[in-house]
């Protein structure tokens, strides 16, 4: 089944070109089923690259999906238009009333700063707690784990003295996991980032497993045991261009950076790299809405009551 998004939101335009379906808000209506609600909390700075790469990973799923765009209610984004967030997104404020099968919150660049010193950090952790009893399971990327895993478990991130930056290989730690169905033991995954989290940390906090690491950049992927939520610290989700943008806006902005890990084939920048974690992405954001369709509620307004 497609995804449901607006009818004008740019991401359809390339959705539909790269052969995703993509469901029209008169078609979805006469269908008989209940669509699965997807939020997108969406804290990047060029938020319509990053809309894209959401929807294209749960629009490749067999379920009809809607997908909701969110931004914060108390956070004025300078990099993305307001034409194009008035258009498309609605503040949590909101959407707080509404129950959503699934919420996604990615990453932010602000990493270094310490969250409470975060402008938004009152208002995220507000919306932490409303995902208690409003949302069935919720996927947290990159700087959005570490936030969430922060504020419900209670492990601190540590800043990097050299970025994580490239392309690295990663271990299934726990293959009969259902997020990991089909998954090999052996892949590869983006990763972009200056501070990490530690297994050790990870270990002793109670109700969280470790489901993928890499042997250089540490814990990737870590859900929890009642299976409310999923942490995954790298960028599965990410373009096949994507590290090769950030790599030439640092050296333009005369930025100390080395080419990014196992990335450009030869290590040469002049050579475009190839995507040896597409499947992989496709994979994850597909056990998870599988996970949701076969735990939620048909009448939306039951999930959180048991919470």
């Amino acid at each position: 089944m497609p995804i449901r998004i607006p009818n004008t939101l740019p991401a359809r335009a390339t959705l539909e070109a790269e052969g995703v379906m993509v469901m029209d808000e008169r078609t979805a209506t006469r269908q008989d089923i209940r669509p699965l609600q997807i939020g997108l909390l969406n804290l990047m700075p060029n938020k319509i690259r990053t809309e894209t790469q959401i929807a294209r990973l749960i629009g490749a799923t067999p379920l009809q999906v809607e997908m909701t765009l969110v931004r914060m209610s108390e956070h004025v984004s300078k990099n993305t238009s307001q034409d194009h967030l008035i258009s498309f997104y609605q503040r949590w404020e909101d959407v707080r009333h509404r129950k959503f099968d699934g919420f996604i919150i990615t990453g932010a660049p602000i990493e270094t700063l310490p969250f409470e010193e975060v402008t938004y950090w009152d208002e995220l952790t507000r919306i932490f707690e409303w995902s208690r009893t409003h949302v069935l399971s919720t996927f947290n990327i990159c700087w959005g784990a570490m936030a969430a895993i922060y504020h419900f478990h209670g492990v601190p991130k540590y800043e990097l003295q050299q970025k994580a930056f490239g392309v690295y290989r990663h271990r299934n730690l726990k293959p009969s996991s259902p997020y990991l169905a089909g998954f090999s033991d052996d892949f590869s995954i983006p990763v972009s980032r200056w501070t990490e989290v530690r297994s050790s940390d990870i270990r002793d906090a109670s109700g969280l497993d470790l489901l993928m690491e890499s042997d250089i950049t540490g814990p990737c992927l870590v859900s929890e045991r009642t299976g409310k939520r999923l942490y995954i610290f790298n960028h599965i989700e990410y373009d096949s261009t994507s590290l090769g943008e950030e790599y030439a806006r640092d050296i333009s902005a005369g930025r100390p950076i080395e080419i990014p890990h196992e990335y450009f084939p030869a290590n040469n920048p002049d050579m475009p790299p190839q995507n040896r974690w597409r499947s992989h992405a496709h994979l994850l954001f597909g056990n998870w809405i599988n996970q949701i369709y076969q735990t939620t509620p048909f009448d939306i307004d039951e999930i959180g009551q048991n919470s």
